[in-house]
């Protein structure tokens, strides 16, 4: 086949994905020399399309991009008032005071924001300082130089038939050049995937570990909402078959942020995180708070949870990982946006000093020791032994251990060292023989819902005619070894119903592909046990359009 021609724009630094990361990037690169080009590509329709709102956002990153945001009138209009920490049973609640906890776990100070509204409010930002933000521009493919550097990125190609080919309408996209290129695509983003594996980033570092958070918004009675109350649980429905949690956000507007967390490190492929979402709903306490309300939003994505210890190295040449590329995700705190923010400000403020001083496609090292040295390492290194105590001893001994933890790491020390994460959430799946399947109730239309239906709640959408951008390796492998080796757990981990095994009569057993439902959550790519699934980015604008709230 004919290598594809294409235009070809220069730029001084080149980002890919207008979440808080590369959006902080772009803005500080203007900020310190107004004359640079700066361009910024989104694979949503819009900046926020594909952003999960709802979030308690630290401002600290904020305060240091923008010092002035307030004047300027960010989206940052709820501050936490009041702060709930609960252990669940199955009809019960156990409250967790406060006094215990490190001073790091508190909200006080701390925002209920739209992520999306926020992220919306920065690229305003950016574009007032001359910064180029394209929306709808997915980008495909990297773009090396003859030395193996990374030179840029492609973006922009539509019109491929199902097979690939190119099709009546097609357009070959643009590559866009930069000096350097900045990949801040979020959690498991196939880019970032593909420059860590070709550079070997990972080398000597754990594994990357992850969680899968699902996320309702509800407008609930006006009697039982309370603007700026934050609560988190852990216990009952996961038990102890999983390790996650959730938690309930009260923002303006007599609405409710309702979300769970599955952490993907489970052995039992029969569990059903969607479901365990849904089960949740009906404790008592929640059901009480959405009795009488309106569901109006669903969505779902994948947060990087291995911390400190499974951070890759950031930097090749050409090109630096920024935020959730990279897995800056204070897991106990529930909180990364900050995080980002700071490391798009690093990332541009040492790329700002290798253009002037006239160098362009080298590693920017200056930005891996800043943020492995200054703020966000401090921040995740303060927590680093939390997730695995978690995995390792389980829920109420990582409570007490990871709480010490992270006190004596306030102190500067702790008593732990490092621990490590051991198996990827991948090779965590256990067999389904050695696994009693799991019992859920139906959904009842009210409190809980079924996958398809809460789907059409985050406005996904997909262009049919187009290449499925859910690939499989080896097309075999569903069910020759996935189905009777680990009852194919594609079918239950996905939470928008992407993946089913038709079974007919008298027929072998189909795998399908739905990936018109996808929201672009990666967890598929995380934990398919054969590793034999691969998220690649779908054609720009494709996706979950999440509304602005």
């Amino acid at each position: 086949m004919a290598e594809t021609e294409r235009e070809a724009m220069e730029y001084d630094v080149v980002i890919v994905g207008a979440g808080p990361a590369g959006l902080s990037a772009a803005i500080r690169l203007k900020q310190l020399d107004a004359d640079l080009d700066v361009v910024v590509l989104e694979k949503g329709s819009e900046v926020g399309a594909h952003i999960l709102s709802g979030a308690v956002l630290d401002p600290c990153g904020l305060n240091a991009l923008i010092p002035d945001w307030k004047e300027k009138g960010a989206p940052l209009n709820t501050p936490v008032r009041e702060d709930n920490f609960y252990m669940l049973g199955q009809g019960g609640k156990l409250r967790v005071p406060g006094w215990p906890m490190p001073p790091l776990m508190s909200n006080h100070g701390n925002y209920i924001v739209s992520m999306g509204n926020v992220c919306r409010w920065m690229a305003e930002q950016a574009e007032e300082l001359g910064v180029e933000v394209f929306p709808g521009m997915a980008c495909s493919e990297m773009v090396y130089d003859e030395n193996g550097a990374v030179k840029g990125v492609v973006a922009g190609e539509f019109g491929r038939n199902p097979d690939g080919t190119p099709g009546a309408s097609y357009e070959p996209g643009m590559e866009l050049h930069g000096k350097y290129v900045f990949l801040s695509e979020g959690v498991r983003g196939s880019l970032s995937k593909e420059v860590i594996e070709k550079f070997d980033l990972s080398a000597g570092k754990e594994p990357q570990k992850f969680g899968l958070g699902m996320k309702e918004i509800w407008e609930v009675d006006p009697d039982k909402h309370n603007e700026g109350e934050v609560t988190h649980t852990m216990g009952w429905p996961l038990g102890s078959n999983a390790g996650g949690g959730s938690f309930i956000y009260h923002l303006e507007n007599n609405q409710v942020y309702v979300g769970f967390v599955v952490h993907l490190n489970y052995q039992n492929p029969h569990l059903y995180p969607y479901m365990e979402f849904q089960r949740f709903k009906h404790h008592p306490m929640v059901a009480e708070l959405l009795k009488g309300g309106k569901r109006v939003a669903y969505g779902a994505r994948a947060i990087t949870e291995g911390g400190y210890q499974s951070m890759p190295k950031m930097v090749a040449p050409g090109v630096a990982l920024l935020g959730c590329s990279v897995g800056m995700v204070n897991v106990p705190r529930i909180k990364g946006n900050h995080n980002a923010m700071l490391s798009g400000k690093a990332a541009a403020e040492a790329a700002h000093e290798a253009i002037k001083a006239g160098r362009a496609g080298d590693a920017l090292d200056a930005y891996e020791a800043d943020v492995r040295e200054g703020a966000i390492g401090k921040d995740l290194r303060k927590v680093r032994n939390v997730k695995p105590m978690w995995s390792k001893w389980g829920l109420l001994p990582s409570l007490a251990l990871g709480g010490l933890d992270m006190w004596t790491n306030t102190m500067g020390f702790s008593l732990f060292g490092t621990l490590k994460h051991g198996k990827t959430d991948a090779a965590a799946t256990g067999e389904a023989a050695k696994f009693k399947k799991i019992d859920y109730p139906k959904p009842d239309g009210k409190l809980s819902f079924d996958r398809l239906t809460n789907v059409s709640y985050s406005m996904t959408n997909h262009e049919e005619n187009q290449p499925c951008h859910l690939t499989l390796k080896d097309a075999s492998v569903p069910i020759a070894v996935n189905l009777p080796k680990y009852d194919e757990p594609a079918q239950r981990y996905c939470p928008a119903g992407v993946y089913e095994v038709v079974r007919e009569e008298g027929k072998e057993p189909k795998f399908v592909i739905n990936f018109q439902n996808c929201v672009h959550c990666k967890t598929c790519d995380i934990k398919d046990p054969t590793q034999n699934i691969h998220w690649v980015t779908p054609q720009g604008g494709d996706g979950p359009n999440y509304p602005n709230m």
